[in-house]
């Protein structure tokens, strides 16, 4: 964390002048760009207010001065008050299939999924530096240049550092395990009793929250692939059918705003990559178009490769519009579950978490709604693992695991 001292320079003469004046009675307003102090209102000054007052003044004085100036008193700032002050949460992450994917022009991942959870309820943005490795990440955080640190460093790594951390499983270990995360991704603090690292502490240990880690931990499960035989059945459709369709799915990526490799995924999904698979329920082609979609989507024949991706990416991208209000960072999510269970049946889930106070706008919402209610609705279940599956083939493309 960055060290902010300070100096001031006045003559004991001016300085008794400006604190007599700010200790006279007044109907101004005192503003600071924190807006955490109150109005200061005529009061009566005793001797022991006056000593009070000089306190809080102190305080105010030596926050309202420019950063430049504050260079001598060694007094640390609390990493919680820049992150109140510029509205911004900055993160040191490294990336990994626990912690951060960087796909299709926005990021994603376990670990960064629930920072910007604990964003949202603090109020603020988040933004990302990434680092090659766990100790640059942490010396960044400890030089200043992050607020926290999003890792899977080792205890002793950060105990070197003297640095504080936080397990998101909150010592659930065994939820991260059984999908295949590392049962050791921390949020990493300069200071245990920074308030930052504080208020983490809680959000994390929440029993509510602690139920949301474990859902989320299920979406970004990591053994999709990982047996012996979906990974090289994965690796040999990629490496004997791909090729003929590369170009395809490249030109109509670009046709409509989309990174290739997620069509790939998808198309894996649907048919893997087979251009003459055929549902019983009569969608067909490498996309899997029913008749009306194929036609909706100006697709005459629907085996057609080169049509067949077009008319996935032109619906997807229609997806993508219908759920333009979702933050970039979730709207592929609803995109996809769309583009499975139609946009309607996603809007609906919608209605009913908005009707009850939740942030409808939030994927990890949506899945864990899914989760709940997947019993007494198996299109429910069909879309959590239509759009986990898809997130998977495309990490697992990004990353080329196989």
């Amino acid at each position: 964390m960055q060290r902010i001292t300070y100096r001031a320079k006045a003559s004991a003469r001016g300085a008794k002048r400006r604190i007599s004046y700010v200790l006279r009675p007044s109907k101004r307003l005192l503003n600071t760009k924190s807006n955490i102090v109150p109005a200061i209102t005529p009061i009566k000054i005793t001797r022991f207010a006056k000593t009070k007052k000089l306190a809080q003044i102190s305080s105010i004085a030596l926050l309202s001065l420019p950063a430049e100036s504050l260079t001598t008193m060694n007094t640390q700032v609390p990493a919680y008050d820049h992150v109140m002050l510029d509205k911004t949460l900055t993160i040191a992450a490294v990336l990994g299939d626990s912690t951060y994917f960087a796909t299709d022009g926005f990021q994603h991942g376990f670990g960064y999924d629930l920072v910007r959870s604990y964003a949202d309820e603090l109020g603020v943005e988040v933004t990302l530096k990434a680092y090659a490795d766990e100790e640059a990440a942490l010396r960044a955080l400890q030089s200043g240049d992050a607020d926290m640190a999003l890792t899977t460093a080792s205890t002793q790594l950060k105990s070197q550092l003297n640095l504080s951390s936080i397990n998101v499983s909150c010592g659930y270990d065994a939820s991260l395990t059984k999908n295949g995360l590392h049962p050791k991704v921390s949020w990493t603090f300069n200071s245990a009793s920074d308030p930052l690292s504080q208020k983490a502490s809680y959000f994390l240990c929440d029993s509510i929250k602690l139920d949301n880690t474990q859902k989320l931990a299920a979406f970004y499960n990591q053994d999709l692939l990982k047996d012996a035989y979906s990974q090289d059945h994965f690796k040999t459709t990629l490496t004997e059918k791909l090729p003929d369709y590369r170009s395809s799915f490249e030109e109509q990526a670009r046709n409509y705003n989309h990174d290739w490799e997620l069509l790939v995924a998808i198309g894996y999904q649907e048919s893997h990559l087979d251009a003459n698979a055929v549902s019983p329920t009569g969608v067909r082609g490498l996309m899997m178009l029913t008749n009306s979609t194929a036609k909706a989507m100006g697709v005459s024949d629907r085996v057609d490769p080169y049509q067949s991706i077009g008319g996935g990416a032109r619906y997807l991208e229609q997806m993508k519009d219908d759920f333009a209000d979702v933050p970039k960072t979730d709207r592929i999510w609803f995109a996809l579950a769309a583009y499975n269970m139609g946009p309607n049946a996603v809007k609906g889930i919608q209605r009913k978490l908005s009707a009850k106070g939740i942030d409808d706008k939030s994927w990890a919402n949506i899945y864990a709604y899914l989760s709940e209610n997947q019993a007494s609705n198996s299109r429910y279940g069909q879309a959590m693992h239509y759009v986990s599956n898809i997130r998977s083939y495309l990490e697992t493309i990004k990353t080329a695991t196989v």
